[in-house]
């Protein structure tokens, strides 16, 4: 691991701080993120990507679904209000 020096706005660096803050999260981890997927580094990826790979792997495993005919209802049937 290797150490970075960044000159900021401290404006972009206080809004950043608070989206860090709204993501449980700190800016270092953050910009580390962003820089992993820049980079492109499959062994890297941040957790929010593995995250969402791991819900589309499952999925694509589920056995759930809408039938072998299909969803059979219509979208104005499904907000049919009496």
């Amino acid at each position: 691991m290797a150490n970075l020096t960044l000159s900021i706005d401290k404006e972009v660096l206080r809004l950043a701080r608070i989206r860090a803050l709204e993501r449980s999260t700190s800016v270092n981890a953050l910009v580390r993120d962003y820089l992993e997927d820049l980079a492109d580094d499959p062994s890297a990826r941040s957790r929010e990507r593995r995250a969402w790979d791991a819900f589309l792997e499952r999925a694509r495993q589920s056995e759930s679904g809408s039938g072998p005919e299909g969803r059979t209802w219509t979208r104005e049937e499904l907000y049919d209000r009496h």
